[in-house]
């Protein structure tokens, strides 16, 4: 039990026998005693004041004297400040703390509890690179499946790749009108990017054409649909659903490049999935459930042959499920894939990684699934976040202006290499070790910059904020671990418990304070799936320990018990950063 609910467990029970009130224990609010204030934890009086009809200056007292009396262990002083009791606890317990735990390397984290839980992240469309969008997406879907680990779940990583569609056909029409034969291997370009290329290539060419039929007179809307290039593309998608064997082949030479050319990237971002599930097999099953609907009164059919449903009586719009030549809609294959994704792995919760353009969708999603009386429908879950942008606005693929994964990754690993040359602190690193540290260092400024921010937010990408040495980055966290490992590998640490009356000091004990915090902070994380409580608390905690290390020296201790409680300290801070970060992808070198 952690020392909160310590608290609030001891102060019910005060509660219960001083003035016969059985408290419900969210009513016992307990927060860390603000710095301006004597004591470390704080009581809150105000709601108990008026039903007990005392002063908060009286029942402060109350409850204080009998937590003294009653709770030695814990606590060892109290004041009332207004509506507040500060309880100071007893530095011995802080000590049992930091005895029982500093070399757990896997502090913090819950056995398991016979619970599982599927995230759905990535979900990448087979026409184009991935792009920033995408990685905010990968590390906040890993990530969060990491912190549901953290705390007793098995998890499920999974990715749809949406593989087929009119986009596709978008991608494949432009390169067979326009690349003269060129494959990755001709050409030296990673082939996600070559197939992205005519993706851009088509919207270039698509544009000429809208624009050359409105010179004729055409409304510009009617253009769009006539334009001989969506057309092609649109019977192609129609050929492609009959299984026409040249055009199957065509989509699965095309793919076959992109995959390759995703799987590099995914390797290098520390992305994996236990599945992937394709759209070209998902939407199949979704179509056999539209019909399934249309018996059931679920869907409905328009007269040019479109299926329908109607969800106005729910608050949202009509919704295309199957369009007028038969072919499926993006949220067919979704009706399919969680019927799948429950048949194989029946997990109590399915979360959707997915962009916060998409919460209608997935709002519908839900409520087909629950009209279908699909199993899975209740448990599915949309972990909505907000989208990356950058200073010049919005990035847009078919103009060409989304920033590529790998090219920021490219970027990210540069800065490292000159800001930790700037610094000067590479002497005595091997060319294959700096090559090491400096992938580390970019790729955990990117996936930090990334995390740090509230999902729900969207966010503006700034890749010079993400390399520093004293800012909120982790660049800061690497550096004070890597300081930790070097204090830790000029002094041993014995095996022996430091004795419980050694007294602490204000820093010594601030940090054992933040470092019992950290099950706490997992479970809230997991509790909001939000990985930027993780990254707060880490940097938090790297701060209080150079705070630590610069007003308390470790090699030169008053005595040999300070020593030891401080290399103690030292050695679970290092633990707890190292697991910590590795819940966010981040990896820590051992020196800088």
């Amino acid at each position: 039990m952690d020392i909160i609910s310590q608290i609030r467990s001891a102060t019910r029970q005060v509660l219960q026998e001083k003035f016969q009130v059985m408290a419900v224990e969210e009513t016992v609010l307990v927060n860390e005693t603000k710095p301006e204030f004597e004591g470390d934890y704080t009581i809150v009086l105000f709601p108990f004041v008026k039903t007990l009809k005392q002063s908060p200056e009286t029942l402060g007292k109350t409850i204080g004297e009998y937590l003294l009396s009653q709770q030695p262990d814990l606590i060892s002083d109290y004041n009332t400040i207004k509506g507040f009791l500060n309880l100071t606890v007893v530095d011995s317990f802080w000590i049992s703390f930091l005895n029982s735990k500093y070399n757990d390397t896997s502090y913090g984290a819950l056995p398991k509890n016979g619970k599982k839980v599927m995230v759905e992240y990535s979900s990448p469309n087979t026409n184009k690179p991935l792009h920033l969008g995408h990685l905010r997406n990968n590390f906040l879907g890993w990530s969060i499946s990491e912190i549901y680990k953290a705390n007793g779940y098995e998890t499920v990583k999974t990715c749809i790749a949406n593989d087929r569609g009119i986009h596709i056909c978008k991608s494949m029409i432009s390169w067979k009108l326009y690349a003269s034969g060129a494959t990755p291997e001709s050409t030296g370009i990673k082939g996600d990017h070559l197939v992205g290329d005519y993706y851009v290539l088509f919207n270039v060419e698509y544009k000429k054409q809208v624009d050359e039929l409105v010179k004729t007179g055409m409304k510009e809307e009617e253009a769009e649909k006539q334009a001989p290039l969506m057309k092609a593309a649109q019977q192609m998608l129609i050929d492609w659903e009959k299984g026409k064997p040249d055009i199957i082949e065509l989509w699965q030479k095309m793919n076959s490049w992109v995959y390759a050319g995703f799987d590099e990237t995914y390797r290098r971002i520390g992305s994996d999935f236990d599945k992937i599930y394709y759209e070209s097999n998902t939407y199949i099953l979704g179509k056999k459930l539209v019909l399934t609907g249309l018996e059931k009164n679920v869907f409905y059919q328009k007269e040019d042959g479109s299926v329908w449903i109607d969800l106005t009586a729910d608050g949202l719009d009509e919704k295309i499920v199957q369009r007028k030549d038969g072919t499926a809609v993006y949220i067919t294959q979704d009706i399919g894939l969680a019927v799948f994704k429950f048949e194989e792995f029946n997990c109590d919760q399915s979360i959707y990684v997915v962009g916060d353009e998409q919460n209608y969708h997935f709002k519908v999603l839900k409520l087909i699934c629950e009209k279908l009386q699909i199993p899975s429908a209740e448990n599915i879950f949309h972990l909505s976040y907000g989208m990356v942008e950058l200073p010049t606005g919005r990035m847009k693929t078919r103009e060409g202006t989304v920033v590529d994964a790998d090219e920021i990754i490219e970027e990210l690993v540069r800065e490292a290499a000159i800001k930790t040359g700037e610094q000067g602190k590479t002497g005595g690193f091997s060319p294959e070790e700096l090559k090491s540290l400096y992938e580390i260092l970019g790729l955990g400024g990117l996936k930090f910059f990334l995390l740090r921010v509230d999902p729900k937010k969207r966010m503006l990408f700034n890749p010079e904020e993400s390399i520093d040495l004293h800012g909120f980055t982790a660049t800061f966290i690497q550096y004070a671990y890597a300081r930790i490992q070097s204090i830790l590998r000029k002094e041993a640490i014995s095996s022996s418990e430091t004795k419980s009356s050694v007294p602490l000091f204000a820093l010594e004990k601030k940090l054992l304070i933040n470092l019992e915090r950290y099950p706490a902070v997992l479970k809230q994380s997991c509790q909001e799936l939000n990985p930027s409580f993780v990254a707060f608390y880490a940097y938090n905690l790297a701060k209080d320990f150079n705070s630590f290390y610069a007003g308390h020296s470790i090699s030169k201790a008053e005595s040999d018990e300070k020593k030891h409680l401080r290399l103690q300290i030292a050695l679970l801070s290092s633990h707890v950063l190292k697991h910590s970060m590795a819940l966010l992808g981040i990896q820590l070198p051992q020196r800088m």
